[in-house]
């Protein structure tokens, strides 16, 4: 080896420990200005409620505030558009859900990002899904449901939230394992569908657990199953998709902390720490478990190995199905 290539692996090796020692550094003086969490949906939903509940315990433990910044607009994909084209220094966060990370990229003609766009930091949590009917309605069981939709294919009615949501592909999923034929009725949004629902307009749903619980305890709803992996503590006597003999249908509509592309493994682990120690705290996982859903945490390796399963799992169905958004 020359003297000259000597010095250039030299001087390689160096520069190396330096940029090495300076994202050390970086991390360890991490954050010394108020961290940006990115929300793409609007003020009030889920999605926003957790950043904020997350948000004032996560900043006391980095000693920074954390501004909650609500990006809303095409299904999520705004703001997770912008979060793909921020700097990766630690300073932008979004809360990554589902439809944006998992569903459009292949539901939607273009997207502005992709996936791998980005670092995953922790899952948040799961949010299953329960098939509910109006109680006036003839259907006592989920046999039921299926003995009356073999008898009149395409007679009956299943409302959802819109296109490629959790609400609707849980009814495609279903569809596709029980081998029946419904007819999907699309929404603009959650809450139109349930008063649809309500006013016997449609047979029946799959709705947030979170959302549903209220008209099921009022009884004016009766749930059929859950999509849970394993049965509910809010609805105890309600089974699984999956004891149904359906494990095909197991959704949770999912959502956790995602950072731009280049931000460094250190900071990255200390915020996954700081996400799992807000995530541990009691009174915390009770306002995310009690309504129904299933408390997150876990490293950034297993959130991201979660995001490539769900992304392969929903591009498979959408391309299967045929569905678009135009």
């Amino acid at each position: 080896m020359s003297m000259q290539r000597r010095n250039l692996l030299a001087r390689a090796a160096v520069l190396g420990l330096l940029g090495a020692a300076s994202v050390a550094a970086h991390a360890q003086d991490y954050p010394v200005k108020p961290v940006t969490l990115v929300v793409s949906f609007s003020a009030g939903g889920n999605n926003d409620l957790r950043a904020r509940q997350l948000g004032v315990p996560v900043g006391q433990l980095l000693k920074q505030t954390i501004v909650v910044d609500n990006k809303p607009g095409a299904s999520g994909n705004i703001g997770h558009e912008f979060v793909s084209r921020a700097a990766g220094d630690g300073y932008t966060l979004g809360i990554g859900a589902m439809g944006p990370l998992a569903v459009n990229p292949t539901l939607f003609p273009k997207v502005n990002f992709n996936p791998k766009d980005f670092v995953p930091v922790v899952l948040i949590e799961r949010a299953p899904l329960v098939l509910v009917t109006r109680v006036e309605k003839p259907f006592k069981t989920f046999k039921d449901v299926v003995a009356a939709a073999k008898a009149k294919p395409g007679a009956l009615t299943i409302g959802n939230a819109g296109t490629g949501g959790a609400h609707h592909l849980s009814a495609e999923l279903m569809e596709e394992a029980a081998g029946l034929e419904l007819l999907g009725v699309p929404y603009k949004g959650g809450g139109p569908a349930a008063t649809a629902l309500l006013s016997g307009e449609i047979d029946m749903m799959f709705e947030q657990t979170y959302a549903a619980l209220p008209s099921i305890q009022a009884g004016k709803t009766r749930a059929l199953a859950v999509t849970s992996d394993k049965r509910l503590p809010s609805l105890p006597d309600v089974p699984t998709m999956a004891e149904l003999g359906y494990p095909q249908v197991t959704v949770s509509n999912w959502l956790g902390v995602i950072a731009p592309k280049g931000t460094p493994k250190p900071v990255v682990a200390k915020l996954n720490a700081a996400f799992n120690q807000a995530l541990a705290d009691p009174a915390l996982r009770e306002k995310i478990a009690g309504p129904g859903n299933v408390v997150g945490g876990g490293s950034p390796e297993e959130f991201g190995a979660f995001i490539e399963a769900e992304g392969k799992r929903w591009s498979a169905l959408i391309k299967a199905k045929n569905i678009r958004m135009e």
